[in-house]
């Protein structure tokens, strides 16, 4: 397990060709900051008793070098996972197909209870699935809805790691390399620890490092916990 406080363009780009066998990610895209001016979002609020920023937005022109990363680093036989909104999946899908990625669907997590807004209240949040050459899941069975409740009081936009752990397990086999390089709550993390995964993550955020680093502890912790 290693982690990098870096720019993640800039980071995987110091990462060898060919060499990271699945990659899941969540960038903090430009949308959100539409979304927290206009009061649809909670999670990304700054007050006096949460002065965190958590993170930088992502702009949207910056997706095609982050992609074409992502595709160069990803082994021939790969997948990878990209969280979105609507808004980013029409921006973010021609660009991974552009530089080589074969798009197969869009993954809905079903978040079980509705979020803020105005016109429909979302309950959801898209997963799109991309390949790099050609790798079967490891279970076609698994439907292309997901429901795994959304994370209350935690990091902003912070994921179940039972869905991460789904995602690993569907992409992956143990002792393979997962990567993110926007980690944020550092879930994708966990998720790729506990299932006996290698993992890099990098963040530009003190406070995600932070917030994983007291995940971790926790769960190292609780391991050893046995009630009396």
């Amino acid at each position: 397990m290693l982690l990098f406080h870096d720019d993640a363009v800039n980071w995987l780009s110091t990462l060898a060709d060919a060499s990271v066998d699945l990659l899941i990610t969540d960038p903090p895209y430009e949308s959100l900051e539409k979304h927290r001016k206009i009061g649809t979002t909670t999670r990304l609020k700054m007050s006096k008793s949460s002065s965190n920023q958590w993170f930088d937005i992502f702009p949207n022109d910056r997706f095609e070098s982050l992609f074409h990363e992502i595709y160069r680093v990803l082994k021939n036989g790969s997948h990878f996972y990209l969280f979105c909104d609507p808004e980013t999946m029409f921006i973010a899908k021609p660009i991974a197909e552009k530089v080589g990625f074969k798009f197969w669907k869009p993954i809905v997590w079903d978040k079980i209870n509705i979020g803020m807004g105005y016109h429909y209240r979302a309950r959801h949040e898209y997963i799109l699935f991309f390949e790099k050459g050609k790798r079967k899941l490891n279970d076609l069975s698994i439907p292309d809805i997901l429901e795994y409740k959304r994370v209350f009081k935690g990091y902003p936009t912070e994921k179940p790691v039972p869905l991460l752990e789904l995602l690993i397990k569907q992409s992956s086999n143990p002792g393979e390399l997962v990567v993110d390089p926007f980690f944020g709550s550092g879930s994708t993390l966990l998720a790729a620890k506990n299932l006996e995964r290698e993992y890099l993550g990098c963040d530009k955020s003190p406070d995600a490092h932070n917030y994983f680093h007291s995940r971790l502890n926790e769960a190292n912790e609780s391991k050893y916990y046995r009630p009396g």
